[in-house]
């Protein structure tokens, strides 16, 4: 079952491969990660920890419960049994159920939803996101309203070969070029669609509103996957 694409100009570059955030995330530059705007998708997830530590330090009094390095807004609801490990902001009217587990460095937005059995490390997630159930994310920036179908995954790790550098490609059919990293998921845009039980191969940068049919593979190392 192939993955549906579609035309989008302006995200990568070609001279010089840089990658616009806000062209995928447009509320990008408007949120508290704009000071990282400029970065390559690869070059936030190994920062979590950094980055959301510098976030708690300027969240706004009263609006958290802060625990250790754990931030969650008075208005999110995390059931009893999910795992929650810092640094990591949640933001206002998130959802987290038992059986979540999130580690590595996250910072959440406002009205996001981590369903049961779902593991989040190391990633950033925009406003109105749902990660249904059964989901794994993993080294990621994922923009706003973006749904994820039960048991789909973004990978982080090319366990196949010797070489684990991540590779990224610069457009439908352009090149491929190195990250330097050997953990990156994905970057996802706004609105994307993520069917049950697909499969985000490391490296994918998923152009805003990409529907992703269930039980698909994307791998962008291989030409027209």
């Amino acid at each position: 079952m192939a993955a549906s694409r579609e035309v989008f100009d302006g995200s990568i570059d070609p001279m010089t491969h840089a990658i616009d955030l806000a062209a995928y995330i447009a509320g990008f530059a408007g949120s508290p990660l704009a000071p990282w705007a400029a970065s390559l998708p690869w070059e936030l997830p190994p920062r979590t920890p950094e980055i959301v530590r510098r976030l708690l330090a300027g969240l706004p009094a009263g609006d958290y419960v802060v625990e250790g390095e754990v931030a969650v807004h008075r208005s999110a609801r995390v059931e009893p049994g999910a795992v929650l490990k810092g640094p990591l902001i949640l933001g206002a009217d998130c959802f987290v159920a038992a059986g979540a587990y999130l580690r590595g460095g996250n910072w959440v937005d406002a009205r996001c939803t981590i369903g049961p059995g779902v593991e989040l490390k190391s990633s950033f997630v925009f406003e109105g996101t749902a990660l249904a159930h059964f989901n794994f994310v993993g080294d990621s920036v994922i923009g706003a309203g973006v749904n994820m179908e039960a048991g789909s995954i973004i990978c982080n790790h090319r366990n196949e070969r010797a070489d684990k550098q991540i590779l990224v490609r610069s457009g439908e059919g352009g090149s491929l070029q190195g990250t330097g990293c050997d953990k990156f998921g994905a970057l996802v845009g706004d609105g994307a669609r993520i069917g049950a039980n697909a499969v985000i191969a490391p490296g994918a940068l998923l152009v805003p509103g990409r529907v992703v049919d269930r039980m698909t593979l994307v791998d962008e190392e291989l030409p027209g996957r």
